[in-house]
């Protein structure tokens, strides 16, 4: 794609790229009609949107002059704070392609990801700059390392510095809606991670979901952004923010903290949140024991399973808010599938319905439909859809197989169209020539008063072939448990041949930026022991 630069001489003639759907105009007609308001609080200081399209434009400058043109990627590894949303923004100003980065990689991760993506600059933070000069040093393509924050060392550049230098050499470059406007890495449980591109109009259909699923709101909203902005569903957060220009409140990164992040909701007047249920699990817990004056209005989750002990907490404890449940992927921007509050009870587990911005079918391995109640693939097409898969045309096209996105998830639909997952395709246990669905047996776990986390997998057995394997954080108050302790409770839930082989008990369960269980992990430590298993 050619960037467009407009003529810096005047005209009558309105310019394309002011035209355009993307975030950065919707930044830009905010920071005109309302530039006073308030766009970004962080740690109590908030940023107005003249401040945060003035800021995001002296960085695209900055940028520019030191030779970052439309498509270049630009690598960010930051912590959740404001400077995170005006680097993204003044990339993609340029056209050019920022691309997130867990900072909870090794160096050898993130070397990997920079080779990956070509990018020639990093944007950083002091605490981070270690790690980043560790990558720089290992793969010798980086040009430009920018510090927010700034640590004095003379090889990096101090961000303030660059937003401080004269901005008005910044040409007006036309960005169209397809133009890619972010490389997502999935998180590369079964591989090398694969960069999923997502353009303008992917964003933008991702705003028009979100908003959809809400009650509308009103533009004195607080939404609370929690999930790391390196996540899609931190990052992706941010489109309806700046399609309605409602105010977002960033969390910081850490130890997640319950009690402050309810202290945090109050002070500031959230009136939306997302978070992973082990997030909500917490907070709901923590809301009974010394409840606050909460504004919510719409809660929501996904990210990773979440039980129908979870799901009843938190609709027992802020009755007042619409439980959304919010499901998808990066590659789709991410949510293709909501529950909408009003369905939030009685069709408790439930992923809910596909999105009007998607059209979803539920295959067999043949992609032919499944009937109604059946288990099958769930495979999309729709303006959320990533443009593939960055320097993977073979991943791409194994995704894309029959003209479709295979997401991996096995789903069954009801009688009135709601979709339930039964687990990820690459999850399923086979035992004994039955199927076995981890999610489902998950959540009989979670149901036993005894236990406070859980995820199930696969075990090599002799004569089975494979088992499950349920390891297990246990509850507060609980020192021990057996699977004799568990199986009145199994046999009532269960079918024989679905119930564990084996228990582990564990003091937490490894899970990655998003809140999903690494289950790659607990297969390494608990899935090849096959004795002692019962028959």
């Amino acid at each position: 794609m050619t960037a467009i630069v407009e003529s810096t001489s005047e005209s009558t003639t309105e310019p394309l790229h002011s035209r355009r759907n993307h975030w950065n105009n919707q930044v830009r007609r905010h920071a005109f009609m309302t530039p006073d308001r308030a766009a970004i609080t962080y740690l109590d200081e908030s940023t107005t949107w003249r401040a945060l399209d003035q800021r995001s434009r002296a960085f695209a400058a900055a940028l520019h002059r030191r030779g970052v043109r439309f498509g270049d990627r630009v690598l960010m590894a930051l912590l959740n704070r404001t400077e995170y949303v005006e680097a993204v923004l003044g990339a993609n100003l340029l056209g050019a392609i920022p691309v997130p980065v867990n900072i909870r990689m090794s160096p050898a991760e993130v070397s990997f990801l920079v080779t990956d993506s070509g990018a020639a600059v990093i944007v950083t933070e002091k605490a981070l700059a270690p790690l980043m000069d560790a990558v720089r040093a290992s793969t010798g393509s980086i040009d430009t390392m920018i510090v927010v924050g700034g640590d004095g060392d003379p090889a990096h550049l101090d961000y303030e510095s660059l937003l401080a230098e004269d901005p008005s050499e910044l040409p007006e470059i036309d960005v169209p809606e397809d133009t890619v406007a972010l490389i997502m890495y999935t998180s590369g449980t079964t591989g090398k991670p694969k960069g999923a591109m997502l353009t303008h109009t992917n964003l933008q259909a991702q705003a028009v979901t979100t908003i959809n699923a809400s009650d509308g709101g009103t533009p004195d909203d607080v939404a609370s952004v929690v999930p790391p902005i390196f996540h899609i569903a931190g990052l992706a957060a941010f489109a309806p923010v700046f399609y309605r220009g409602v105010r977002a409140v960033i969390h910081p990164l850490g130890a997640f903290d319950a009690d402050a992040m309810l202290d945090t909701l109050e002070r500031e007047g959230t009136t939306s949140v997302f978070m992973v249920p082990a997030q909500w699990q917490a907070v709901c817990a923590a809301q009974r024991v010394r409840p606050r004056n909460l504004q919510l209005r719409t809660i929501s989750w996904g990210a990773a399973p979440a039980s129908d002990t979870v799901l009843t907490a938190m609709n027992e404890t802020f009755p007042q808010a619409l439980n959304i449940t919010a499901f998808g992927q990066t590659e789709m921007s991410p949510v293709t599938c909501v529950l909408e509050g009003k369905d939030a009870l009685r069709k408790i587990g439930s992923i809910g319905k596909v999105v009007p911005a998607v059209t979803a079918r539920i295959v067999d391995p043949m992609m032919n439909d499944v009937q109604p109640g059946e288990v099958g693939e769930i495979v999309y097409r729709g303006p959320n859809l990533m443009k593939g898969y960055w320097q993977n045309p073979q991943g791409t096209e194994d995704a894309f197989r029959g003209g479709w996105f295979h997401s991996g998830d096995l789903v069954r639909q009801d009688e009135e169209g709601f979709l339930y997952v039964v687990d990820r395709a690459k999850d399923m246990i086979i035992s004994g020539g039955e199927n076995i669905y981890c999610a489902e047996v998950e959540n009989v776990l979670y149901a036993h008063p005894g236990i406070a986390e859980a995820a199930v997998i696969g075990r090599a057995h002799e004569k089975w072939g494979e088992v499950p394997v349920a390891v297990v954080v246990l509850a507060d108050g609980v020192d021990a448990l057996t699977l004799a302790d568990l199986e009145p409770h199994l046999n009532e839930n269960l079918a024989r041949f679905k119930h564990p082989k084996d228990l582990v008990l564990v003091d937490e369960l490894p899970r990655n930026a998003s809140g999903k269980v690494v289950k790659p992990a607990l297969r390494k430590d608990y899935g090849s022991k096959d004795a002692g298993l019962a028959d």
